[in-house]
């Protein structure tokens, strides 16, 4: 696909001012009850990220940078999908997993959970067609998981008494508080393993997708 294109032009204006709003909205109203503030969440980070990948996308889009940022959109899209899965499986399963029973603002779970996340993976997919060599992303997309987790265990668990559970508080995750450190280490390693095979699968995707689509070159 031409990424030069007046549509893409439009798509990518479309997600970038989307993610930048939700940024926006998440410095000024989020939720700043405690150290971290918004930044406590996987699901914020892996918004920001998002607005950075959307923001190279337009600018390779408008012939202002020549860095195809494939790492940066891959990492954004596998982080995305990681966020909405275990999201709505914790939802689905009791709402209090994640959000301590509390109500929902739907146009902005929606988008965090579910909008936001199709509108960048279908850049990633279709457009960008970027998971051809998935290889360079694993250690980039590693590094944000770890710093995630050393970011909850050593910072937010610290310095916030809430959520509390059974076992210990502060951790961003309400049922993260009713483990032991074994058992959530033991989590997040099975979910960094999920990001490995989700990276796997995007890439299978993606060749699909490329050889389906490139211009075929006459013999």
């Amino acid at each position: 696909m031409n990424i030069h294109s007046r549509p893409v032009h439009y798509y990518r204006w479309l997600v970038f001012l989307l993610a930048a709003g939700y940024c926006l909205y998440q410095i000024l109203f989020g939720s700043w009850t405690g150290p971290g503030g918004p930044f406590r969440y996987l699901t914020i980070w892996a918004l920001f990220l998002s607005f950075y990948a959307a923001s190279r996308m337009l600018a390779l889009s408008e012939h202002r940078i020549t860095r195809r940022h494939e790492v940066t959109a891959m990492s954004a899209a596998v982080l995305n999908v990681m966020v909405v899965f275990l999201y709505w499986r914790l939802y689905f399963t009791d709402p209090a997993l994640v959000n301590n029973g509390g109500p929902i603002i739907w146009w902005l779970e929606y988008y965090l959970h579910g909008l936001g996340p199709a509108l960048q993976i279908i850049d990633a997919l279709f457009i960008g067609a970027v998971f051809r060599r998935v290889w360079r992303a694993i250690l980039p997309l590693m590094a944000i998981i770890a710093a995630y987790v050393a970011w909850a265990e050593l910072f937010v668990q610290r310095f916030n008494e809430r959520p509390a559970g059974s076992v210990t508080s502060g951790l961003p995750y309400p049922f993260l508080n009713n483990m032991e450190l074994p058992e959530r280490a033991m989590f997040y390693v099975v979910n960094a393993g999920t990001a490995l095979g989700l990276l796997v699968v995007f890439g299978v995707l993606g060749t699909a997708i490329y050889r389906v689509t490139r211009p075929r070159i006459s013999a």
